[in-house]
């Protein structure tokens, strides 16, 4: 070895008498929680991974309250975790990243693992979709590709019309709202899925319009036609800023495209999406 041992060599002994050389175990814990605190969660997984020091520096609760947004006590109380005394912060944010449904399941908050931003899920089922009970137009398709298992799917209508709305406290910051779409729907064919094309019609005749609305009166409005078949895709509908994280704010949203002159099919709906802009 001689004196090319590096400082991530394990505990060894280089003579009878002599102590062995230094390595990341002779580190005092204080120094390693100080170094992780300033690197992203899953850096600071993979290096707790090295030796028992890093292991246990990586448990400070200093290095994951930086990490948490910052009005996550009030994230904790929809988590129902009431033995807050006894889970750590590190605990906290494992279970903060993992999917929490609330308003019966068709809606989802998580933290996101790198970032710490909050992002929120509205299921295609939340939504107010006109003639959605007619099944001679709509249809709720199950579906592996979607984290709520179905997604709604327009077969032909002359009248398109989507509504939604989801009341979160997110902590303060600027968010971006998605519609999660696609042009066409999954089939079998001989046994394997592929996506079928064959009721997509009408998106080129007319653009699909966009909006979302704050309770804080900020508003955004787009508009694009709908191209690309087979894939889904996020439409950014706009975004909108948080000042205040103590306060629910309440984003209302729609998708529209209600020229009858000609009629269009073929489109899937999935979810909304409210993330982080960063």
């Amino acid at each position: 070895m001689g004196a090319n041992t590096s400082l991530l060599s394990s505990d060894i002994s280089d003579g009878i008498d002599n102590p062995s050389k230094p390595n990341l175990g002779d580190l005092p814990e204080s120094c390693v929680a100080l170094v992780l605190s300033y690197l992203e969660p899953p850096e600071i997984c993979k290096l707790a991974r090295i030796n028992r020091a890093f292991r246990a520096a990586s448990s400070a609760d200093f290095i994951w309250i930086s990490k948490l947004p910052s009005n996550y006590h009030y994230l904790v109380g929809k988590l129902l975790i009431d033995d807050k005394k006894k889970v750590g912060e590190k605990e906290i944010f494992a279970r903060l990243t993992r999917p929490m449904p609330f308003d019966a399941g068709n809606k989802e908050f998580w933290v996101d693992k790198t970032t710490g931003g909050v992002c929120v899920s509205v299921s295609s089922k939340a939504l107010t979709i006109t003639g959605i009970t007619d099944r001679r137009y709509w249809n709720q398709i199950p579906s592996d590709e979607t984290r709520f298992r179905t997604v709604s799917y327009l077969k032909q209508t002359w009248w398109l019309e989507v509504d939604g709305d989801v009341e979160f406290r997110f902590p303060a910051g600027t968010y971006s709202l998605s519609f999660k779409l696609r042009l066409g729907k999954v089939i079998k064919k001989h046994g394997r899925p592929i996506c079928s094309t064959e009721d997509v019609h009408g998106w080129d005749a007319k653009p699909v319009e966009f909006k979302l609305a704050t309770s804080t009166g900020q508003h955004a409005v787009s508009k694009r036609f709908l191209k690309t078949t087979g894939n889904w895709e996020y439409h950014r509908v706009g975004d909108f800023i948080v000042d205040d994280s103590n306060i629910p704010t309440r984003v209302t949203f729609s998708l529209t495209q209600i020229d009858c002159t000609h009629t269009k099919g073929g489109l899937s709906i999935d979810s909304v999406l409210i993330c982080p802009c960063n």
